[in-house]
């Protein structure tokens, strides 16, 4: 079966400017893992096994603690439980996909390949899964190269360019090309608001409490505007 080129080549750019704010992310993530005293290549690891920068940099950091395993692979999930509300939303498209799809695509569905195709599903199933593809391979061999190089440079980089403003812009990026109407964004202020008041909880359960009040909220904002 033929490759639709143009759809690939669309894909990869797409991915392009939405990994620019990732890169000192990964320079982050190799510099906690020298500092946390884990071995090198299981701390790079964390990039293919968990594929998620925010969940791989607490999983690395717990470690050097010393924190129990439970608690760090506890804390791990609660960051990806996300994810969950990816695939929901996803669900309906997926089912119009073949079984290799069904079973692959959900390993790639970080936050930037959600924010990239959610606005892609109503394409034909052929061109949803080559876009996703594209986007998403390409999304996964940056990470690894970068995390990799961030391991080996990260040691080197002035603390005084305090690149830990790279996780927040991330998000804050995503959350700015995702918002196209009002129920979008009272989802995000309830979320953000709840996710404040709540940050005290142990293993960053407030985030998930966050994403379930701003998931609630977004979802009867929607119903009163139909």
């Amino acid at each position: 079966m033929s490759v639709d080129r143009a759809v690939v080549r669309r894909g990869i750019i797409d991915a392009l400017p939405l990994y620019v704010p990732a890169m000192p992310f990964a320079l982050v993530i190799g510099l906690a893992i020298v500092e946390s005293g884990v071995n090198p290549f299981a701390g790079w690891s964390g990039s293919w096994l968990i594929f998620g920068g925010a969940a791989q940099l607490t999983v690395v950091s717990l470690l050097g603690t010393g924190v129990a395993a439970f608690a760090v692979v506890t804390a791990g999930l609660v960051i990806q439980a996300r994810h969950l509300m990816y695939s929901a939303a996803m669900a309906p498209t997926f089912q119009d996909q073949p079984t290799w799809f069904r079973w692959v695509g959900p390993y790639f569905l970080i936050d930037q390949i959600f924010a990239l195709t959610i606005i892609e599903t109503d394409q034909d199933p052929a061109t949803f899964r080559t876009y996703y593809m594209a986007s998403a391979v390409t999304m996964w061999v940056l990470w690894q190269v970068t995390t990799a190089l961030g391991l080996a440079l990260g040691p080197i980089v002035p603390e005084a360019w305090n690149l830990e403003f790279a996780v927040p812009l991330l998000f804050v990026a995503l959350l700015v090309m995702g918002i196209d109407r009002t129920s979008k964004l009272i989802a995000a202020l309830v979320g953000a608001g709840v996710t404040f008041l709540f940050a005290s909880l142990p293993n960053r359960t407030g985030l998930l409490v966050g994403a379930v009040a701003g998931i609630l909220m977004g979802t009867l904002a929607e119903r009163a505007r139909r």
